[in-house]
């Protein structure tokens, strides 16, 4: 589904809103920069910055790359498991960034896993995010996104991504994609410590 001009306009000023703050955090330091430097940066009123942006911490926790995931597991086919129908969903979408999509990612990565307020924010986030997983998967499978079972596998889901993406932290050169891969494999051969298997 092609996106209207109106959406497309959005998007872009998302985009460069987060590309300059990464740029201004990474300059001055994420506490040093200001929600005002940010939207001069980007030629835009503060004010239009809290249309996009519910705050500072949300230009690095926020990622444009959720509703693509989304589409791409709904459209993978019903007899895939859930945890292979996200694999191939974010294989799918990532294999597609481009390079610039793919620096901002691993640099906001890096923010998270290094600012202790917002590592914090994104600890507190967890909640949250296993909730939304759980209703992903529980459309898919037909259960209740309560179910113990589902929320269990959305809470592995979360954990196992939240490893892949410190690990891309840590490893720069790593190739994201294959991080992301490697890490929803594992879980989907059920999280055995003798990984990779040999042979």
């Amino acid at each position: 589904m092609s996106l209207s001009l109106r959406e497309r306009k959005k998007l872009k000023t998302r985009t460069s809103i987060q590309k300059e703050a990464m740029r201004l955090f990474l300059e001055k330091g994420y506490e040093a920069t200001t929600i005002e430097e940010i939207a001069a940066a980007v030629e835009i009123s503060p004010s239009t910055f809290f249309n996009y942006f519910p705050s500072k911490e949300d230009v690095v926790l926020q990622d444009e790359l959720d509703p693509l995931i989304l589409a791409a597991f709904d459209a993978q086919p019903p007899e895939l498991s859930p945890v292979a129908a996200l694999r191939n969903a974010m294989r799918i979408v990532f294999e597609h960034l481009s390079r610039e999509q793919e620096d901002l990612m691993r640099q906001r990565i890096r923010m998270m896993s290094s600012e202790p307020e917002l590592r914090a924010t994104m600890l507190t986030q967890f909640a949250e995010l296993v909730d939304q997983i759980a209703e992903l998967l529980a459309t898919r499978v037909g259960r209740g996104a309560d179910d113990f079972a589902l929320r269990n596998l959305a809470g592995a889901l979360l954990g196992v991504l939240m490893a892949a993406m410190l690990a891309a932290a840590d490893h720069p050169d790593a190739d994201l994609v294959t991080l992301v891969d490697d890490a929803l494999a594992h879980l989907d051969a059920g999280l055995p410590l003798s990984w990779p298997p040999r042979g």
